[in-house]
């Protein structure tokens, strides 16, 4: 039994370390697939050591899970590119629900033999709180991205009393537990109240929000299975929370800096409504559009092109069709790179991830700063289907919700192109100025379409 303890313990030690090592790795493209396998191993490993404990009695219904989850998991692990966002905030979703599960059946069986520390129990309604909130919250959140829930914010007069409220009341809850842990009538109430809470949590937030908001949810499952470690005295289950809920709240503090925005404005702002003021002056003016024939003859007759991707491109699933357009360009002689705004398209990192599933070039991504400074010396800047990170009104017009964001300076090319399907507002539902610029010109249609009909012309030899 001794030995088996001693495997047991040198199992999670390593699986810990590669969780480390994981995360390290995952910081960079480069290194970005050995970081997922390292974390692969790692589960592996921790499920194995898992198995090991001398505590199971039988492994019936383990096996029972095994399989249903494998059933459950493989289709869904073969989604869409375009689907990863709301398949991200599944996950959560789930893993949140296992520590609620996990924390509730804890505390009965706690009670049964003859109560629960008052730290334990106070950690254990930690994890139960935050387990309940982000499994709703990030339900809606997924909702939300896969368009089946409205994606503009859903608001109403006092909703933040009304949130703030239900939090309040579920920790009052809390403490009246830890206090006296055998008052069982209240623990439905802590699991509930924080249910609805991340439904009311998510409601208000508009669709331009989704990455930070999945980002903050990802912290939350994180911080809710780092309390479950203490509750279950995992050290692993610590070790790996800790690190999922801290690397969730860096990012999104990186991306609400990337916005100029503070938590409080993503979570309380109900950004993302339309503003009718904005998409009513739009309809006055006069825009220039261009055919894929002319498109293909400015590209191929510049010197310097940086294409700007968004959540167009992902819809469009163009990633490839772009990637084509960048070789044929590059072939040409042309100078070719990549803009990545950090909340460009619907979760962390998403552009990053379609053009690496096309195997675009990684030193030809640039991040925002960098790429600004390119952009004065930018023939065209050919933008697809990005709104809201392209928007000079986030520079110059207070009175937008977007104002003091940062953005991608794209107005600073001597051309600008616009890939899109119509003259319809972005996700954060405001009107883009750049479209009426003189030196705009609005490719209409379907990315992949387009981008596809480009590639045909340069090829076909048009240009210079």
């Amino acid at each position: 039994m001794a030995l088996n303890n001693t495997v047991i313990q040198i199992l999670y030690l390593v699986a810990s370390a590669l969780f480390i090592l994981s995360l390290r790795w995952m910081s960079s493209p480069a290194t970005a697939r050995r970081g997922l396998f390292a974390g692969e191993i790692g589960m592996v490993l921790a499920i194995g050591g898992t198995l090991l404990h001398s505590g199971i009695l039988t492994y019936r219904w383990i096996a029972i899970g095994l399989v249903l989850g494998t059933i459950i998991g493989v289709p869904l692990g073969k989604v869409a590119m375009t689907a990863v966002p709301q398949r991200t905030a599944l996950s959560h979703a789930f893993g949140a629900l296992c520590v609620t599960l996990v924390g509730t059946a804890h505390y009965y069986l706690g009670l049964q033999e003859g109560g629960l520390p008052k730290f334990t129990m106070g950690v254990l309604c930690a994890e139960v709180i935050l387990g309940s909130l982000t499994f709703t919250g990030s339900l809606m959140a997924a909702g939300k991205l896969q368009e089946v829930l409205p994606q503009r914010p859903i608001t109403y007069k006092g909703q933040n009393f009304v949130n703030l409220g239900l939090l309040a009341v579920s920790i009052i809850l809390a403490v009246l537990l830890v206090i006296d842990p055998s008052r069982s009538h209240l623990f439905p109430f802590i699991i509930g109240i924080p249910l609805a809470f991340g439904i009311f949590m998510i409601i208000p937030i508009g669709g331009a929000d989704m990455p930070t908001v999945i980002s903050l949810l990802n912290s939350y499952a994180g911080l809710s299975a780092a309390a479950m470690g203490f509750v279950l005295d995992s050290k692993l289950l610590i070790i790996a929370g800790a690190l999922d809920g801290s690397s969730g709240f860096i990012l999104s503090v990186i991306m609400s800096k990337a916005m100029n925005r503070s938590f409080t404005n993503v979570l309380f702002g109900a950004f993302g409504q339309v503003a009718p003021a904005a998409t009513g002056k739009g309809e006055e003016k006069t825009v220039r559009s261009a055919t894929a024939e002319e498109a293909a003859g400015i590209l191929a007759a510049a010197n310097k092109v940086v294409i700007v991707p968004g959540y167009g491109m992902a819809v469009a699933q163009a990633q490839h069709k772009v990637r084509e357009m960048y070789d044929v360009l590059t072939k040409k002689g042309v100078d070719v790179t990549f803009a990545i705004h950090p909340v460009a398209g619907r979760m962390p990192g998403h552009m990053n991830v379609l053009l690496a599933e096309a195997d675009v070039p990684y030193d030809k991504l640039k991040e925002m700063d960098d790429a600004n400074s390119d952009f004065p010396q930018t023939d065209v800047a050919l933008i697809i289907g990005a709104n809201d990170v392209t928007n000079p009104a986030a520079r110059t017009d207070q009175s937008s919700p977007i104002y003091g964001m940062p953005i991608l300076d794209v107005d600073k090319a001597r051309t600008v192109m616009v890939i899109k399907r119509g003259m319809s507002p972005g996700f954060a539902g405001i009107d883009n100025p750049l479209y009426y610029f003189d030196k705009t010109l609005m490719l209409f249609g379907d990315a992949k379409g387009f981008v596809g009909d480009i590639v045909r012309e340069l090829s076909g030899g048009h240009g210079h």
